[in-house]
């Protein structure tokens, strides 16, 4: 850690699988929507989680933390077991009152490939955060910082934005919001993505053939 902090009430969960960067990247080339609709829309994470950053394309694989309320000392302590391609999925309890990342982590998750982050609670510095390339999705926005004292736990299950989240699980999001798909079902929704594209765009040109022709308006 970059911190000077006392991290014994940090727990870390063994070991987890992680998806190779081969093996998801067709699910970063189609929207979060479609691959929702891949999981029966039932992995959503609910919309008062969004994008405040300028970058909105995000995939990769949980980095998953749970966190006492205004409290990031567990995200710190995170970033040492992360790995490039990771992304940050914190549990911050929707607490919206102190942020639990800012631009010193941002700086951090840039220098340890972490990808980008989603957080139920807050996050501050976005224009910086922005700025470094990392999509940042979160609950609010707020200048109050965080405190460092624990307790936290790393790579267990958290329950984001109405969605479980196991550590090694992939992550997809883009300007409309996140989804998450659990590690043993990513195979399947490679699979399914494309037929549910091809669905809308069939049904995208029966819409658009049936559209009446508009009069052209001169002068």
């Amino acid at each position: 850690m970059y911190i000077a902090a006392a991290t014994d009430r940090v727990s870390i969960a063994p070991g987890w699988s992680r998806a190779a960067a081969a093996e998801i990247h067709r699910l970063g080339e189609v929207p979060a929507a479609n691959v929702g609709d891949a999981l029966q829309r039932m992995t959503v994470v609910d919309g008062g989680i969004r994008l405040f950053t300028g970058h909105a394309a995000l995939l990769g694989n949980a980095l998953t933390v749970d966190v006492r309320s205004g409290d990031n000392l567990a995200v710190h302590r995170a970033l040492d077991e992360a790995r490039p391609g990771d992304v940050l999925v914190v549990n911050g309890h929707g607490d919206i009152t102190r942020a639990l990342i800012g631009d010193l982590i941002g700086e951090i998750m840039v220098n340890n490939g972490v990808v980008g982050a989603v957080v139920d609670g807050a996050v501050r510095d976005v224009r910086a955060l922005s700025a470094m390339g990392l999509a940042v999705y979160a609950r609010a926005v707020t200048p109050a910082g965080p405190f460092k004292d624990g307790p936290g736990a790393i790579g267990v299950p958290v329950a984001v934005g109405g969605v479980v989240v196991a550590a090694g699980d992939v992550v997809v999001g883009d300007a409309d919001g996140v989804v998450v798909v659990p590690r043993h079902r990513v195979r399947e929704v490679v699979d399914a993505v494309d037929g549910i594209g091809e669905m809308e765009e069939a049904l995208r040109r029966r819409i658009l053939a049936a559209r009446p022709d508009r009069p052209v308006v001169t002068g």
